[in-house]
């Protein structure tokens, strides 16, 4: 194999030196072994303290396959169900109403849905739920009813409708906060309980959670913003840290060296760290198809400071497993057809391929998601990955 390092080391550097980004680390890891680990540029733009491999990163909805593997740990105990009615679990969710539009005097027109929520919907994204970042009318019922954001981790956050029937449509949301706390109900336990008893502790993920420990503070990279003239400033940006509810959906804090440790469980059938945590079926059930007919959707912005339009593989269809994205086209030089990935708010992504047993994770801290610099980079990590290995 090829130094896997030189060509992405160099594009790393450049976009350090652009500023293109404060800081980056990256790994990657080829048929179970780890092929690239970098860190470049600071933990705040214009600091001096650098970044390391085993600085923390809010990973935001990256969260969202794990929480995912948690419940599916659940299904398989049978204490969940994917295609049963979640509000057997979740009874909040039996009278979830759909938004058909707002009347003359802007009072929203809501109805009864025409099927119930099921635990699939959720893990898929085809609820009906939407977040307010990609959802104008969400964003506009928020507003008059005076709904916090999910980012506060209130349980008012959590009472928004349905933009459409649950199983008809794709729409990014609030789907897999639902998720952990089916999670929370069945076992008894908190999300990060459950989910470090059964999963980050048998990884040996010991530096992802949604607390974050002192050590963790310490090497916490700092959020940005990047300004109309391209120009990156540090914000002050935490998730709470006594929350009302632990966000399932994007609330943990963690390393990319552990993210590559949950990727390799995927990729190993279930099993990671000497650690069988998945029954190999599972997760196959969990990396393919799991929406039928239905396709991911371009996600158009809302919330601009938040977020850009999102369409990643413009007119390729993506579908969603349990909980990932799903390409259905080889990406030449790149990932295969039927790899998974997804990615957090604050510009970190992953992806997992199964067929080339590829897998890599890439973390900067930048806001607004979808950030062209990154996405930039973030292809020249993978394709540098797969032309080194041989694999493109």
């Amino acid at each position: 194999m090829a130094d896997v390092g030189d060509a992405i080391r160099a594009a790393f550097e450049t976009a350090v030196a652009s500023g293109a980004v404060a800081g980056v680390v990256a790994t990657a890891s080829v048929d179970g072994r780890t092929v690239f680990e970098g860190a470049f540029g600071s933990r705040e733009v214009g600091g001096a303290v650098p970044m390391t491999a085993d600085t923390v990163f809010w990973i935001a909805s990256m969260t969202k396959a794990i929480t995912a593997a948690g419940a599916m740990q659940l299904v398989e105990q049978g204490k969940l169900a994917l295609d049963a009615p979640i509000a057997t679990v979740l009874p909040e969710l039996a009278d979830r109403k759909v938004l058909e539009g707002f009347d003359e005097s802007g009072a929203p027109r809501l109805r009864p849905p025409r099927t119930p929520i099921t635990l699939r919907h959720l893990l898929t994204h085809t609820a009906g739920f939407a977040y307010d970042m990609w959802s104008a009318d969400i964003k506009r019922y928020m507003e008059r009813e005076a709904v916090p954001g999910v980012i506060s981790c209130r349980r008012d956050a959590l009472k928004t409708p349905l933009i459409f029937d649950p199983g008809t449509r794709w729409h990014y949301g609030i789907n897999i906060d639902f998720v952990g706390l089916a999670i929370e109900r069945v076992s008894g336990q908190t999300l990060g309980q459950y989910l470090t008893a059964n999963l980050l502790a048998p990884l040996g993920m010991r530096d992802t959670g949604f607390r974050l420990r002192p050590d963790m503070r310490d090497r916490l990279a700092r959020m940005h913003v990047r300004g109309a003239d391209g120009g990156l400033t540090a914000i002050d940006f935490e998730i709470p840290q006594s929350p009302d509810f632990e966000m399932g959906g994007g609330g943990l804090y963690g390393t990319v060296g552990d993210y590559l440790a949950f990727t390799r469980m995927i990729l190993d059938g279930g099993r990671g760290n000497g650690q069988q945590v998945l029954r190999p079926e599972t997760v196959a059930e969990m990396t393919r198809n799991a929406m039928g007919e239905v396709s991911m959707e371009r996600m158009v912005s809302a919330v601009p400071g938040s977020t850009n339009d999102v369409d990643l593989y413009p007119g390729m269809v993506k579908k969603w497993g349990l909980s990932f994205m799903i390409n259905t086209q080889d990406v030449p030089g790149a990932r295969s057809a039927g790899s998974l990935s997804w990615a957090g708010l604050g510009n970190t992504y992953y992806w997992i391929d199964p067929a080339k047993r590829v897998s890599g994770v890439i973390a900067t801290q930048t806001l607004p998601f979808a950030d062209p610099a990154v996405l930039g980079l973030y292809d020249a990590f993978e394709r540098g990955v797969y032309r080194a290995a041989g694999a493109a």
